[in-house]
């Protein structure tokens, strides 16, 4: 690792809460790495923080899976719209005897 002027700042965006795996949402931490920050020296620092971003990469990469998995069950249970320029469909009668033929002139 090269020589380092500066200290490596927090990863912290203040959101300060965790997930089921228990990282937090904001810069993907674990609770351990939250609290020991200030004593890591810039080496673990910079371990901590290639972590979080490889997290944060499988974090995004599963979103994208379940996104991708809804719309293809969202496209399999959709029927195809009917077009404009069809003719309407002829309605369909159950019975003849539903028939009223009271009114109709030969």
């Amino acid at each position: 690792m090269q020589l380092e002027f500066f200290d490596v700042p927090s990863p912290c965006v203040g959101v300060c809460q965790s997930d089921e795996k228990g990282y937090c949402l904001g810069c993907m931490r674990t609770r351990d790495e939250r609290q020991d920050w200030i004593s890591l020296d810039n080496d673990n620092k910079q371990k901590v923080i290639k972590r979080c971003i490889q997290r944060k990469k499988r974090q995004k990469s599963k979103a994208q899976n379940k996104t991708t998995e809804i719309i293809q069950k969202e496209t399999l249970h959709q029927t195809e719209q009917p077009s404009l320029l069809d003719p309407p469909p002829k309605p369909k009668l159950s019975n003849e005897s539903d028939l009223d033929f009271g009114d109709f002139e030969l």
